[in-house]
């Protein structure tokens, strides 16, 4: 065959191929130095889009698998409506797209879960999330229980550990065994999300507690202000000193919070009591401590409700309870129950959502396995919850707390 005109002939992979007319010498010299590449980029482009999503499960919109598969807006919609096209997507709703064949339908992802107790209702409601969204992702999750102890969070992390998990969700609040901990997991080279309590080399999902206790402290200062024309007696702060610096920064925020608002209760006298934010503890505590004081316009801000709503009981059993005013944290139904009684004064709380951490925390841990990029940590919504706006932000109460009468 010559060199007249084009040669048409058959490639190894089936298409046309053509050359145009040039020496033989020629020819050869750029099959040499230019290497021939089977790859379609369009193809690779779509694998990005389907590796966006972590689970079958997970619905994602638009503006999520652009930033994921780190494409222009415009290509990621046409490749996705494409998939949808070939039956790889679904689309859900007007904005949501979501995964039709399993990507990885080998090993599931382990993630270790140490709850920080059973019977505290926050951290119950926290595992009650994060069991149904793991369950949701296709994720298998092993649930341990720190039981307050630093003892029991040694040994929990020991465990995750020897069972080789993919990453570790730790609710522990004792810091002066954060580091022993958050060392365990990084030798064994296991990522590792602190919930609440930062811990050394950890990923951080939870509150902004210096935020949230201002919060309370400025709704509290306004209370003074209106109610007792800015005039305080006394200010308690009941914290827990075993979580360090960490939920003291939230009982800093509190007081801060009611100096900005009123400055003059700097010269007011300002008690902390360390009550280790348990029902009980508190009440004994906080009992002792007025039983031979006068009680007069008292400003009290808990570390969490259960404190809150203990402190709130000592001074009803003494008779006082018009000579408080409490402002708690967390926002727990019993705390918006109270709020809703004629002239309580636990006059404010503040809403971390616990119902929402679950999924929150699944999306975290998912990120951190695909190793996308995130951020150091991850702060939770908090609002302020009054007896004003309580029926607004929890209207579903009343049903919930008939509910929980008719199971009983």
């Amino acid at each position: 065959m010559g060199y007249k005109g084009f040669l048409y002939g058959e490639a190894a992979h089936g298409s046309l191929y053509r050359v145009m007319k040039r020496p033989p010498s020629s020819v050869s010299k750029v099959h040499a130095t230019t290497p021939r590449t089977y790859t379609v980029r369009a193809v690779i482009r779509a694998a990005d889009i389907l590796k966006s999503f972590s689970s079958m499960t997970e619905i994602l919109e638009l503006r999520t698998i652009t930033k994921r598969s780190q494409q222009t807006k415009a290509t990621a919609f046409r490749l996705s409506e494409t998939l949808v096209e070939a039956g790889l997507l679904e689309r859900v709703g007007q904005q949501g797209y979501r995964l039709r064949v399993d990507l990885a339908p080998g090993r599931r992802c382990r993630i270790g879960y140490a709850a920080q107790s059973s019977v505290v209702a926050f951290t119950a409601t926290v595992t009650d999330s994060l069991v149904a969204a793991a369950s949701e992702a296709n994720i298998d999750l092993i649930v341990l229980n720190n039981k307050f102890s630093p003892t029991m969070a040694l040994r929990n992390a020991d465990s995750f550990v020897e069972q080789k998990v993919d990453l570790v969700i730790d609710s522990q609040i004792d810091s002066a065994v954060a580091s022993q901990v958050a060392a365990k997991f990084s030798d064994a080279h296991i990522p590792f999300i602190a919930v609440d309590i930062p811990h050394p080399g950890a990923f951080y999902f939870g509150a902004d507690n210096y935020k949230a206790g201002r919060l309370a402290g400025r709704y509290l200062g306004k209370w003074a202000a209106k109610n007792w024309g800015g005039l305080a007696n006394e200010i308690y702060l009941i914290g827990t000193e075993i979580a360090g610096p960490y939920l003291n920064a939230r009982m800093n925020g509190m007081y801060d919070g009611m100096i900005e608002v009123l400055p003059a209760l700097r010269t007011v006298r300002c008690c902390h009591l360390d009550t280790k934010g348990q029902f009980e503890k508190t009440l004994d505590t906080v009992r002792k401590y007025i039983r031979l004081r006068k009680l007069h316009k008292v400003l009290i801000g808990g570390v969490n409700d259960l404190s809150a709503l203990a402190a709130l009981q000592a001074f009803r059993d003494f008779g006082a309870e018009e000579e408080c005013a409490i402002a708690g944290q967390d926002g727990c139904l019993e705390a918006r129950n109270e709020m809703r009684k004629d002239s309580s004064r636990l006059v404010c709380s503040v809403a971390y959502y616990p119902e929402r951490y679950g999924k929150g925390l699944i999306q975290f841990a998912s990120d951190i396995l695909n190793n996308r990029t995130v951020p150091p940590a991850v702060l939770t919504r908090h609002e302020i919850v009054t007896p004003q706006n309580v029926d607004k932000m929890y209207p579903n109460d009343c049903w919930m707390t008939s509910a929980g009468r008719a199971v009983g």
